[in-house]
């Protein structure tokens, strides 16, 4: 078994997906830039759901009713919290095959 230094890295710190096509895994690196795409825009959608009735409260009521409007949002929105782990799932799993599983075509054999 191999370590691929250079595909962990793409895949750990610039974007999963990007160590699978470095190795050659167009497929599964597709899937999983689009899965992280998703991922990403649903949370932007989570955030921008929530965002508007915190400013208009703090605009209308004051800061206290923002604030418990954003303690509202933290503990009754599940669907966040299923993202968010959701995502460190991927990101993992994504690293860990980009460094561990084989190449299906590696790079450092034509240097």
């Amino acid at each position: 078994m191999r370590f691929h230094l250079k595909a962990a890295i793409l895949s750990t710190f610039v974007l999963p997906g990007l160590g699978q096509l470095y190795k050659g895994d167009k497929v599964k690196g597709v899937v999983l830039i689009l899965l992280v795409n998703v991922f990403l825009l649903a949370a932007l959608f989570q955030v921008l759901r929530g965002i508007g009735p915190l400013i208009l409260s703090a605009q209308t009521e004051g800061p206290m009713a923002a604030v418990q409007i954003l303690d509202n949002r933290r503990y009754n929105s599940p669907g966040a919290r299923w993202l968010l782990n959701a995502f460190g799932v991927l990101w993992l799993a994504s690293a860990l095959d980009a460094a561990l599983a084989p190449a299906t075509h590696n790079r450092d054999d034509k240097k």
